[in-house]
């Protein structure tokens, strides 16, 4: 029986769900926190962790780190560079989870969003990315703790 704890990379642009899994989903894991996507791929690289906690939106991060290309978001808004950027930082998320897997994550990705009124793009995700699953922003210590587990059984780490 493996007793050692579950390795979540935390990736957020502030530090809410790194506070709130310390404290209230503490035992059985340790917490790492990435702030931008970038980060999260360095520290990937460095050690893979057995599970990413990755925020949706990131309306904190600077522009200049938020990936995505502007351009190419702007001209799918009709030039509306304004309505680019906030399709950006609420959807960062999902920029963050191809950028993992480009950098060769492919361990299991919680996204902390309530996908539960788009169970279609939620399907159409997950469809692509089987490792990919949700928890809700408000959920509770006990649904965030089975969901962590639920997903590193589901695609535990390699030997």
């Amino acid at each position: 029986m493996n007793t050692r704890p579950i390795d979540v990379l935390v990736v957020e642009d502030g530090n809410e769900y790194l506070t709130n899994l310390s404290t209230f989903v503490a035992h059985g894991f340790v917490y790492r926190q990435a702030q931008s996507g970038e980060a999260a791929c360095q520290m990937v690289a460095q050690r893979r962790p057995d599970l990413v906690y990755l925020d949706m939106r990131f309306d904190r991060t600077p522009e200049e780190a938020l990936l995505g290309n502007l351009v190419e978001l702007s001209a799918r808004f009709n030039g509306d560079v304004a309505r680019a950027r906030r399709f950006q930082q609420d959807n960062q998320g999902l920029f963050v989870l191809r950028t993992l897997r480009e950098c060769g994550y492919g361990g299991p990705v919680i996204l902390s969003y309530d996908f539960g009124p788009e169970e279609r793009r939620f399907a159409t995700l997950s469809a692509r990315d089987p490792a990919l699953r949700y928890c809700p922003d408000y959920a509770d210590a006990g649904t965030i703790r089975n969901a962590i587990v639920a997903a590193v059984q589901a695609f535990p780490p390699p030997a």
